[in-house]
């Protein structure tokens, strides 16, 4: 009985430190506006148009535009974009979409 309960609590204590663990290993994602995109390299502002900065892109990163699968070298400055990076930094999707007009 005693060993029944012992290894509940490892169990337990191995469930939360996965649940934890994941939380930490979450995705980010960021929002600004397109400044320049070329094969493999997009340049953008945070939402008020500064802090400016780059991300290098893989050729396996996600792209969309206007919910469309598109190319990196589609996306034009002014572009509204979301990019989201893995735990190490690594693009894995960017969203844009473009204003009407």
């Amino acid at each position: 009985m005693c060993r029944t309960i012992g290894l509940g609590v490892v169990l337990v204590v191995a469930l939360a430190a996965l649940v934890g663990g994941a939380a930490f290993a979450a995705d980010k994602t960021h929002e600004g506006t397109v400044v320049s995109a070329v094969e493999g390299k997009l340049v953008m502002t945070d939402k008020e148009g500064k802090n400016e900065h780059t991300h290098m892109v893989g050729t396996t990163t996600k792209v969309t535009l206007d919910g469309k699968d598109a190319k990196l070298i589609e996306l034009k400055k002014g572009d509204a974009v979301k990019v989201t990076t893995d735990p190490e930094g690594t693009v894995v999707a960017i969203a844009a979409t473009r204003a009407n007009g």
